[in-house]
This record gives C-alpha cells, structure tokens and sequence, in this order.
C-alpha cells in the first residue's frame, strides 16, 4: 500500500502469517540503514494473523530496496545462528 502523493518512498508492506518475532527482527534490520526515516509495524488484531509493516525513505530511494536488504540480512543472520549452533552441537554430540 503506497501513501498518496509518494514516489514509492512510503510503503505500508502487510505479512500474512507473521507475527511480532518477524515484525521486531525486520524493523531492527531495516532501521540500520541510513536513508531510512521511519520503520515500523503494528498487528491489526489479535485474532488476525498479519501485521502492518510500514517505511518511509529519505529521497528517492523506493521503500521497497531497504525492506528486501532487510529480508536479506536477517536471513543472513539467522544463517549465521543456525550455522553456530550446528556446529557447537555436532562437537558436543562427538565428544
């Protein structure tokens, strides 16, 4: 959902199925960045499953890119912590 009157620099994203352990960790990851201005999520209801997921970008840049480089990372990151732990337990389970 584009706000009125935007080049696509203010986007409102709703998740279906999600809740607030993707909504928190994505608005985390997506106010890293620099040219983002606002980053933020609400759950409709609760008895719904989805959430709101809205950002607002300096300039030009389409809400669209950090909302994807977000993604992204906190999949790396998830990786990353999976990786760790399958490690660390195959270690222990040999030993």
């Amino acid at each position: 959902i584009q706000a009125d009157g935007t080049d696509g620099n203010c986007v409102t994203f709703v998740l279906h199925d999600e809740d607030h352990t993707l909504g928190n960790s994505l608005r985390y990851m997506v106010m890293k960045n620099p040219d983002v201005e606002f980053c933020g999520y609400c759950i409709t209801h609760p008895s719904e499953s989805k959430i709101n997921f809205r950002i607002q970008t300096r300039g030009a840049l389409p809400a669209v890119e950090p909302f994807r480089k977000g993604l992204n990372d906190l999949m790396g990151v998830c990786q990353h912590v999976l990786n760790t732990f399958e490690v660390r337990h195959s270690w222990r389970a040999q030993g």
